[in-house]
């Protein structure tokens, strides 16, 4: 592969995931926290700051950045993707979510970074709290959108501070042996894949700009989309970190390192996209304010250095979302098309996976690690994987019970018989990108786990059955996932399913199911389904399968059409969790009819032994 996306292979293995777990080690160690936080508060004396800023972001606002750009990683060893550090001279947090709570006290010397909850015990409110008067809290405005730089400031002027931004960020100049930026090559990602030409797609977002004379275009996954090119600058993702900034009359200008692009690329991109080198961007928007143009900008994404520079230059800033972020959430009918394959592959090589865990599990000799890198060794084989979608998580155990668990030499554990094993994992094909959980009996399970599994399957089904109409948010039906669970005392933390990309993000937004909000579904939007439940110390538990929005289609005797859901995702759930007294009869037929839909997809394609272990673990109840 190209791009150090697993440039090489091993035994069937790429070599990320040989490197993986050592480099979490590596990396995540607690013991560094004191003298690298001692480290970055000598250099906010001698820029007289009296804080700093560390957010887990790099320059595009993006889930996964570049090794250089894990900044909050290096300093206070938490892995997550999502967090942020507020270092003072005498005291530091480090907030996370919901997801992070039991990883970051595992990761982190507690006792200089103390951990708190982004959402329950905000930022803000620290920032209120332990700022003092006349106080200078510094940013780098490359890492942060203008709607938190607004949330701060109005945080730091309670407390009577001044919020100052940095021309060069305080962590970099103290991490001696920070990595390089990446030079990953460039790809033409095909027409016959994408499903649109890349001319199309950029005469349908000009057209979209209405007053605006131009966008700038800031998130990676954004401009693979437009330009239906790929990249390999961070894992996970086949991104190419880049700016562009799109023009109301259609054409482009595409800033990128020129030494990531080929000529079979740049005939790609063909006469409508002007390719510049990085250096040239902030000039470009100088010109831009200079020339009077009004920029549509989106401030959720768009970091402070790009909205002060268009600014200071005398440009008309017009505030949006990003003019791609819909259509690429609305996937072509070729897109769709090659989702479900690639979730057939992903499916059979996951179901092989299963059937292997089901005869070794038991022993006793099978340990975290050992699953994760088994479970990509049936990817693998498949010929057609490009990488991960996202680090495995293979949690057995209580360490199933931490929600974003990533296994490292230092809390490898076996799977013991009796216990749980919760397994979420994902793949980018170039046809489609998946995520899948699945959660295991290890022998017999008790009576608790069968009921709380089959709370969680049951709030499964109630989604992936649901029928809405047009303008329905996940915030709407996010509570048939739960109330299962409700009904019981019970509830998980995390939202119920996130957007997916089409060989781009394993998250992808506006499209949710969660709590707290969410565009409105349309057809053609894939979108998780994954609901658990997790009980600290002792199991975790998550099913989780890919949907396409389906529809709008008439119901018998209704009197409006409605939107529904296809499951993409193909393999067995554990019906040795199932408690099937829990489950009606509606419930009953749709897990019996999925697991048909499964025998009968991979059955063909299994040798004899496994074809009669999937008959088993697929029958009907």
């Amino acid at each position: 592969m190209k791009g150090g996306k697993g440039e090489l292979r091993e035994g069937g293995l790429t070599a990320h995931i040989q490197r993986m777990f050592q480099t979490f080690d590596d990396i995540a160690d607690p013991a560094l926290g004191a003298e690298r936080a001692r480290r970055l508060r000598a250099e906010l004396s001698r820029q007289k700051l009296d804080g700093f800023l560390v957010p887990r972001s790099d320059e595009h606002q993006g889930e996964y950045v570049p090794p250089h750009a894990e900044r909050l990683r290096w300093l206070t060893g938490f892995s997550g993707s999502a967090g942020l550090a507020l270092v003072m001279l005498d005291k530091a947090a480090i907030f996370v979510d919901g997801r992070y709570t039991l990883q970051v006290r595992a990761q982190v010397d507690v006792n200089v970074f103390e951990p708190r909850h982004l959402v329950d015990e905000p930022v803000t409110g620290w920032i209120e709290h332990h700022l003092p008067a006349g106080g200078r809290l510094g940013y780098d405005p490359w890492l942060h959108t203008v709607d938190q730089r607004a949330r701060y400031e109005a945080a730091v002027k309670k407390a009577g501070g001044e919020l100052v931004p940095v021309s060069r960020n305080l962590v970099d100049m103290v991490w001696e042996d920070q990595p390089e930026v990446p030079l990953a090559p460039v790809v033409p990602h095909p027409v016959e894949l994408a499903g649109e030409a890349s001319s199309s797609k950029l005469a349908r977002i000009a057209a979209s700009l209405g007053e605006a004379d131009g966008f700038v275009l800031t998130m990676p996954d954004s401009i693979a989309w437009l330009f239906n090119i790929r990249g390999g600058d961070v894992s996970h993702v086949p991104l190419p970190l880049s700016f562009a900034i799109v023009n109301s009359d259609g054409g482009a200008e595409l800033f990128i390192d020129g030494r990531k692009l080929d000529a079979e690329v740049r005939a790609h991109l063909g006469n409508v996209v002007t390719v510049r080198e990085p250096d040239e961007f902030a000039p470009a928007l100088d010109a831009l304010g200079a020339a009077g143009r009004a920029i549509l900008l989106d401030p959720a994404s768009c970091a402070v250095f790009i909205h002060d520079r268009l600014a200071a230059a005398g440009a008309r800033i017009l505030k949006g979302t990003d003019p791609c972020e819909l259509p690429k959430a609305c996937k072509t009918d070729a897109e769709i098309s090659g989702s479900r394959a690639a979730h057939i592959r992903d499916g059979l090589a996951l179901t092989r996976f299963l059937a292997w865990l089901a005869a070794e599990g038991p022993k006793g000799t099978v340990d975290e690690i050992a699953a994760a890198k088994r479970l990509e060794a049936f990817r693998a084989e498949t010929g057609k994987l490009k990488d991960l979608s996202f680090d495995t998580i293979s949690g057995a155990g209580d360490n199933g019970a931490i929600v974003h668990y990533r296994v490292t030499t230092a809390t490898n554990r076996l799977l013991r018989p009796g216990e749980l094993f919760l397994v979420d994992s994902g793949a980018q094909y170039v046809d489609g990108t998946t995520d899948v959980t699945r959660t295991v009996a290890i022998g017999e399970p008790g009576a608790e786990e069968k009921d709380r599994f089959t709370r969680v399957l049951k709030g499964h089904i109630a989604i992936a059955t649901a029928r809405f109409p047009e303008g329905t948010t996940g915030a709407q039906i996010d509570a048939l996932a739960r109330m299962a669970l409700w009904q019981a005392g019970l509830d998980f933390d995390h939202g119920t399913g996130h957007g997916v990309g089409s060989y781009l993000s394993v998250h992808e937004g506006p499209q949710r199911i969660s709590k707290f909000g969410g565009a409105a579904f349309r057809p053609g939007m894939i979108v998780s389904n994954e609901p658990g439940f997790y009980k600290t110390g002792a199991y975790g538990i998550r099913i989780e399968n890919l949907l396409v929005v389906t529809g709008p289609a008439a119901i018998e005797g209704g009197e409006r059409e409605m939107l529904g859901f296809e499951t993409l995702t193909l393999a067995p759930i554990d019906l040795a969790l199932v408690e099937p007294s829990l489950l009606n009869a509606d419930e009953r037929a749709w897990l019996n009819g999925y697991h048909a839909r499964v025998r009968e997809t991979h059955a063909p394609h299994l040798e004899l032994p496994l074809r009669a272990w999937l008959a088993h673990a697929t029958r009907a109840i």
